[in-house]
């Protein structure tokens, strides 16, 4: 367990707030800007369908070849491209986790560039690793790879795959890998200020929450 102390205040900061379920509506969407906004995050990260998003004051984040990352690079960029042209200020791109397991990286590394390079330098890209699938070793190569691509972030997971989510040793070693010269965000399971903390104290520099209110109860104003 971590013994950082951060403040409610300072831990919002740092959220995705989060809502990518498949049966999500309009008005859930709505719901959550709603929430994000009382909640002081930073933003909030929906599936590509639901933009454009009304949220002034808020990053809007969309998710790209989600959940598997099975799409083809192209259909990944032209997804990504689409969301930013309809307002997403960053994108949350999932890696082919098969080009990770058989090691290779250098298709990992093909995938995050065209979506780079259909987005632009300007926007914020997250790389969504599913760590929980892959070896140390694959974690490793693919947050180099990553970076190399130009991502702004790399990420632990979409939440949805039954390996896990987000785990402090997975977040540790990301962070190692990266060395502070671009971003890590913690995701899937984080359901507790403790867990929170624990990931940044382990080197997430954002968090993907979904239950974010919960998390935030749990900390100190």
């Amino acid at each position: 367990m971590s013994d950082v102390a951060l403040t409610r205040s300072q831990v919002a900061d740092l959220v995705d707030h989060t809502l990518l379920k498949p049966e999500a509506t309009t008005d859930d969407v709505k719901a959550l800007v709603d929430e994000a906004r009382s909640l002081g995050v930073l933003a909030v990260c929906v599936s590509p369908s639901m933009l454009p998003v009304k949220a002034p004051g808020l990053v809007t984040a969309a998710v790209v070849g989600f959940p598997s990352g099975k799409h083809h690079s192209l259909v990944k960029g032209a997804e990504a491209r689409l969301a930013v042209d309809q307002g997403a200020q960053e994108i949350d791109m999932v890696i082919d986790i098969g080009a990770a397991v058989a090691g290779d990286f250098n298709a990992v590394l093909a995938d995050v560039l065209t979506v780079r390079e259909a987005v632009g330098d300007h926007t914020v890209l997250k790389v969504i690793l599913e760590t929980a699938a892959l070896s140390d070793e694959a974690i490793v190569e693919a947050c180099r790879a990553a970076e190399r691509a130009g991502a702004n972030f790399v990420k632990t997971s979409t939440g949805f795959h039954p390996a896990g989510g987000a785990t402090v040793e997975a977040v540790r070693l990301m962070a190692q890998t990266v060395g502070g010269r671009i971003g890590v965000k913690a995701s899937g399971g984080i359901r507790t200020a403790q867990a929170a903390l624990d990931m940044i104290a382990a080197g997430a520099t954002r968090l993907g929450l979904s239950g974010t209110r919960a998390v935030l109860d749990g900390l100190p104003d």
